[in-house]
């Protein structure tokens, strides 16, 4: 017995030691290892259920397709695969191949640009055997959507070489005559040269249609657009003009009888192109006005296979037609599901302004008049522009009562259908009386009215809902959630009265923990079940069935399992086409646990009285949930803080659950870190919660620097998996973690007027209580954030001396001269943001001054001990530089260590993964001097002078010149 002891003693020595040893191995993090780091996503299963594809990418790189076969466990890889469709027989899969990467960048560093850089090529797998056809220099590809067999390509414009054969094989073809069937005349014209017709050059190129089983193909030339009919029966596609021999024009081609049809020849411009559900109806709009104008007139054509005859629908002069209106070459043109009729945009004629050209460009006035009736102001108006010249009304051409008719109106503009756009009723929805208020007052009011389709009238049956009505899926109901009472309303289209469906339940369906000094939304709903009979909608934690008509009593179809076990339930649809539930239907469900915060899915029924069936359950976190067509075969991503969100697969039992991916092996060879859900009450007695992130070997008799980073909430993303990547705008977690810091994420709960102040109320509790447990080093703690994290930053360090050092993004600093600004990237006021919504002060600056400046760190910017980076960049649509500005020019002259970044041309979050790489950089050294000694990088100590900008980054570590802690 002793010897066995021994033995499992030394057994036991052996394991720990190995652990030991396998930690010491591993490194931590650095900035040099986010290229190689790969993302899983584009992941489809085939229809049968027997193939799963997905795509393993890096960051920045070459990628590659995986193609997995279920009943074999095979898997085959292909580098560089992208953009990959199962077709609808699950017998292929079709994917574009891109260029190497390290080639292209080659080029371009040669200043190689478009035609001269590589394209893609085009890959062909049978599944069966994993055989391949490629071909290259493809531009897009097209599969049916029901049929099979058939593949539709386009290909790029042919290299020089190649394209001036094709122009000496296309004269030797078109252009011949026989020599029997000459004139006199025409025999003497070909003793001459003859005059070449101008041509002009085609932006089409040639489109390939292949047989996926004969590999037979049939090739068309010029081609601009192309789609196929749902079932696969039609191949249409639209050619470009090259010259008067070879002009624009529609085209049919049928699969069945491999015959091209053209449909319509010799017009200048064709858009649109939109098919039937049969695919025996085509809709197009053309336009013969080759005069290059800014308005040209498009007129609305139809066609149909039985006929073999295009005819024009719409023009201006159409009855229907509203005066001064024309078809819009903008709108999206969709037929009926069962094809009797189409929906099409019309516009009003703009007025004409000729161009003055007595004047020179510098002599004419450039101005903006901002006037206070303007239904949106100026900044708004200029963002939506482009969106404005393009804006279309829908309208309908019933095809068999060969009747237009307009639907939306310059009064009702947004005009919704239902799922088929067949019911005999449609949904205006308007906001135009209220647009002078959009900017502060929101939600926005609306009113809403029903068109009746037959008799071609409208008719007001909602006035200033600040809700968001829809049609059910039939049309037989108006519905929607109407914040001013916190319910959910139905409303019969044949004339019912406004019914609120959940008044009488008892519960709560607007967002409990909302904090902001606006009506509360609603948690959502699942959907409609068929025939319109039942509506599904969400509160906290549990789904309800509701009468839209109002005679059944409200049912609790999760039978209240989520409220009393504080899971949060919802809805998973499987089937993306779904246009309603099935009234017989299964239901799985994606669950959440508020309390541990686990996360998995349950199985309920529409019909059946049941409490949901647990399937999975496990502290990850679960998405993008996959069903095959036609097997019960899943998907669906599974991660944590520990481990990437590989791809799984299972059948709907979730009971065998398998890992498709891995694609960080590597991880195991770096610091990682654990993550914990840590708890705390606020100033004011409120429980909160937060996440504490420790170093992978934590030793609790350590003292560690720590970084606190919040927003709002975020402990509901406890098992969220963090990818170390360059960061945007916000600390990059497992970096600072595997770097051997304690990263605190705290939740925050606001009281509305006191933002900062809540923030303060929240913050300083919980890293006290951190602070207390005996492993924070409380000399070297420091503060992150970005934008409303950034503002919260900004006031903090006017309050508190707790932190060593403070990085805030975009932070407002002065929300007296905030409140007056555009939001920059939509041309919004940013009124409502102080009134209404995240700044949450509650009233306007003539209302509540005082909490307007008790709020703007600005006005304490003297009490400021703490070394400040802000980033705050010059095309940020979202919070003005200017707050950056004003802060920064401040301590600047208060002498505080304060530095500001600028990328120039970034918005609000870096988009360029360039400045990403710099931001990290420059964020870890910033941390890395303050809180754990290290020399000062060049920028931080010397500055980098505009003359050195793009050629010195400042980046070396140096001595300081100048001491770098805060003035007293």
């Amino acid at each position: 017995m002793k010897k066995f002891l021994l033995l499992a003693a030394l057994f036991g020595a052996g394991l720990i030691q190995a652990q030991a040893q396998q930690q010491a191995s591993k490194k931590p993090l650095t900035h040099d290892v986010y290229d190689s780091w790969k993302g899983v996503g584009s992941d489809k299963l085939s229809n049968n259920g027997q193939y799963v594809l997905f795509n393993v990418d890096p960051q920045e790189g070459d990628g590659a397709l995986y193609i997995r076969n279920y009943a074999s466990k095979a898997m085959r890889e292909f580098s560089r695969g992208t953009k990959a469709e199962f077709t609808n027989d699950s017998r292929y899969a079709v994917f574009q191949i891109k260029p190497e990467y390290n080639k292209v960048r080659a080029l371009k560093l040669k200043k190689k640009k478009g035609d001269d850089l590589p394209k893609d090529s085009l890959a062909i797998v049978t599944l069966e055997n994993m055989n391949v056809v490629k071909v290259p220099r493809v531009k897009s590809f097209k599969l049916p959507k029901e049929g099979s067999n058939w593949l539709a390509y386009q290909l790029e414009k042919p290299l020089p070489a190649k394209k001036e054969a094709a122009k000496k094989e296309d004269s030797k073809t078109e252009l011949a005559i026989p020599e029997a069937t000459k004139t006199e005349p025409a025999k003497a014209a070909a003793a001459k040269p003859a005059a070449k017709p101008k041509q002009k050059k085609s932006e089409g190129t040639e489109l390939v249609l292949r047989n996926l089983q004969t590999g037979h193909e049939q090739r068309f030339d010029r081609v601009v657009d192309y789609m196929f009919s749902e079932k696969g029966n039609m191949l249409y596609f639209v050619k470009d003009e090259l010259d008067s021999l070879h002009t624009a024009g529609v085209y049919a081609f049928s699969t069945a009888d491999l015959k091209v049809m053209p449909i319509d020849t010799g017009k200048v411009t064709y858009k649109g192109i939109s098919t039937d559900k049969a695919g025996e109806q085509l809709a197009y709009v053309a336009t013969t006005d080759s005069t290059g104008a800014e308005i040209r007139y498009f007129n609305l054509y139809h066609w149909n296979k039985k006929d073999n005859k295009a005819v024009t629908l719409a023009d201006t002069l159409t009855k229907g037609m509203p005066a001064a209106w024309m078809v819009s070459e903008h709108g999206n043109l969709r037929f009926s599901e069962d094809g009797r009729r189409l929906f099409f945009g019309t516009f009003p004629r703009p007025t004409r302004f000729e161009k003055d050209t007595t004047k020179l460009d510098e002599e004419k006035v450039s101005l903006d008049i901002w006037g206070y009736k303007d239904p949106l102001i100026q900044p708004m108006q200029l963002k939506q522009l482009s969106r404005d010249q393009k804006r279309s009304f829908l309208a309908l051409y019933d095809l068999r009562g060969k009747k237009m008719q307009q639907l939306a109106t310059l009064e009702m503009p947004d005009v919704y259908l239902d799922a088929n756009g067949q019911a005999d009723v449609a949904l205006a929805v308007s906001d135009e009386k209220y647009k002078v208020t959009i900017g502060y007052d929101t939600p926005t009011r609306k009113d809403a009215y029903l068109i009746d389709l037959k008799k071609g009238t409208a008719k007001q049956i909602l006035k200033e809902t600040r809700g968001y009505p829809r049609l059910s899926p039939q049309g037989a109901y108006v519905y929607w959630y109407e914040p001013t009472d916190s319910s959910w309303h139905a409303m019969n289209t044949k004339g019912g009265a406004n019914i609120n469906l959940t008044k009488g339940i008892g519960q709560a369906f607007y967002e409990e923990d909302n904090d902001v000094p606006a009506l509360p939304g609603s948690y959502g709903a699942a959907g409609w079940v068929e025939k319109d009979n039942a509506f599904l909608v969400y509160d906290r934690f549990d789904i309800w069935k509701l009468d839209p008509s109002g005679k059944k009593a409200p049912e609790n179809l999760t039978d209240r399992y989520g409220r009393n076990n504080k899971l949060r339930l919802r809805y998973e649809q499987l089937d993306s086409e779904e246009k309603f539930i099935p009234a017989d239907a299964t239901l799985y469900l994606s669950a959440f646990n508020l309390t541990d915060k686990s996360a998995g899915f349950f199985r309920d029924h529409v019909s059946k009285t049941a409490q949901p069936e647990k399937l999975v359950m496990t502290p990850h976190g679960y998405t993008s949930l996959r069903k095959a067509k036609n097997s019960d075969r899943t998907t669906f991503r599974r991660g944590s803080f520990r481990e990437y969100n590989d791809l799984y697969t299972s059948d709907l039992s979730f009971t065998n659950l398998e890992k498709l991916s891995d694609a960080n092996p590597q991880m195991k060879d770096y610091l990682w870190g654990t993550v914990e859900l840590v708890s705390w009450k606020s100033t004011d007695g409120i429980p909160l919660e937060g996440l504490l992130y420790k170093p992978e070997n934590f030793d609790p008799k350590k003292k560690y620097p720590m970084l606190v980073y919040f927003y709002e909430r975020s402990s509901d993303g406890i098992h969220n998996h963090r990818v170390p990547a360059p960061s945007a705008s916000t600390i990059n977690i497992p970096y600072f973690v595997s770097n051997d810091y304690l990263v605190f994420v705290p939740d925050i709960v606001y009281t509305e007027g006191y933002p900062g102040e809540s923030a303060m109320d929240c913050i300083i509790p919980g890293v006290q209580s951190i602070v207390a447990q005996g492993f924070v080093d409380d000399k070297n703690m420091a503060l992150q954030g970005q934008s409303w994290g950034g503002y919260q930053i900004a006031y903090m360090v006017t309050r508190t001396n707790m932190f060593k050092a403070a990085m805030a993004g975009a932070p407002v600093s002065n929300m007296t001269s905030a409140y007056g600004g555009i939001r920059w990237g939509t041309g919004l006021s940013r009124q409502f943001q102080y009134e209404r919504t995240q700044s949450r002060i509650g009233g306007t600056l003539w209302e509540k001054p005082m909490q307007f400046i008790e709020n703007s760190p600005l006005f304490f910017a003297d009490r400021v001990k703490t070394p400040l980076l802000i980033m705050h960049n010059d095309q940020d649509g979202a919070v003005p530089w200017y707050q950056g500005i004003e802060f920064f020019m401040a301590l600047r002259r208060l002498e505080k260590p304060v530095w500001m970044l600028v990328y120039n041309g970034e918005d609000h979050n870096l988009m360029q993964r360039k400045n990403r790489k710099d931001l990290s950089v420059r964020m870890s050294q910033f941390f890395d001097h303050y809180l754990k000694g290290a020399p000062a990088p060049k920028w931080m100590d010397q500055g980098v002078p505009t003359l050195l900008k793009g050629k010195d980054y400042g980046f070396e570590l140096t001595e300081p010149q100048v001491s770098s802690a805060p003035k007293e």
